[in-house]
């Protein structure tokens, strides 16, 4: 299966881009967004890897050459820079097809080793509706390792030319969970900080604490009006009512009895995922 058949994609207008792959159906499955600016692309997650996603973004026409001081229109492209929000495997799978790639210090390392475990690698063959290739089978799976050529703290701004991201480093559901923050059109890419869903928090790294810390400082960007719209890690965007409405019911809910049933999910699914990952490495 070719890259173009894998993917697809929807402009939403303003240089940003909302790219899917299509057989990979599953709750699971991410958002991928392109960020077109005057002097660089971002690329915000990179789905599973199981087709190019830099294949397909040249042969869709998604990027546009490079035309920056001294450039001829139609020379070289601009710089193409892949930013994990964090490193799960539906998030971080297609990272090692990028040249240049950025994640947060907290996980630079699992993404360097290609931790199975902190990737939270779990993959069934019945969400891949059509296999990317002859052969292909779900076991197979990891996300590859990858040498971060960028690594994020908070505050870092990822400068476009016409337009600038901000890095917020976001803990609780992982440990180097980022939102990016373009602060002048008021858009927050979330990743898996906060989705129109049940916000997870029993996952290997995730931590209730820092999660009411972050909901926290959502809620503060929505008082201080710096959010209009939230393109997130999964399902569909939302508006900044909607925002605070899903931080501010995390917070309400995270107490004791929360607390004791994430500690039971961790426990399970920290088992279920040394029982995959040690059947992928035998």
């Amino acid at each position: 299966m070719s890259a173009l058949e894998w993917f697809a994609h929807k402009p939403l207008g303003g240089g940003i881009y909302w790219i899917q792959e299509r057989f990979y159906e599953s709750g699971n499955r991410a958002n991928i967004w392109l960020v077109r600016g005057s002097q660089r692309d971002v690329v915000i997650d990179t789905g599973l890897g199981l087709r190019s996603l830099p294949e397909y973004l040249h042969s869709a026409g998604l990027l546009r050459p490079g035309a920056g001081p001294g450039e001829a229109e139609g020379g070289d492209r601009r710089p193409l820079l892949a930013v994990a929000t964090h490193v799960h495997f539906d998030h971080a799978g297609g990272l090692h097809q990028f040249d240049e790639v950025a994640v947060h210090s907290a996980e630079a390392g699992a993404l360097l080793r290609g931790d199975n475990y902190e990737t939270v690698t779990w993959l069934s063959d019945s969400e891949v509706v059509r296999p990317p290739s002859p052969g292909w089978s779900a076991r197979q799976f990891r996300v590859q390792p990858v040498q971060p050529t960028h690594v994020l703290q908070e505050g870092d701004v990822i400068n476009l030319g016409d337009r600038q991201l901000t890095v917020m480093h976001m803990p609780g559901h992982s440990r180097g969970s980022i939102c990016l923050h373009d602060r002048d059109q008021k858009i927050l890419f979330s990743g898996d900080v906060v989705y129109d869903g049940s916000m997870i928090d029993w996952l290997p790294y995730s931590k209730i604490s820092d999660y009411v810390t972050t909901c926290e400082r959502l809620i503060e960007l929505v008082d201080r009006g710096l959010v209009e719209k939230v393109l997130p890690g999964h399902f569909n965007t939302f508006g900044a009512e909607r925002l605070y409405r899903l931080a501010s019911n995390y917070i309400s809910k995270a107490g004791v009895c929360h607390k004791i049933s994430t500690c039971a999910m961790r426990s399970i699914a920290s088992l279920a995922l040394r029982v995959t990952n040690s059947r992928v490495t035998s």
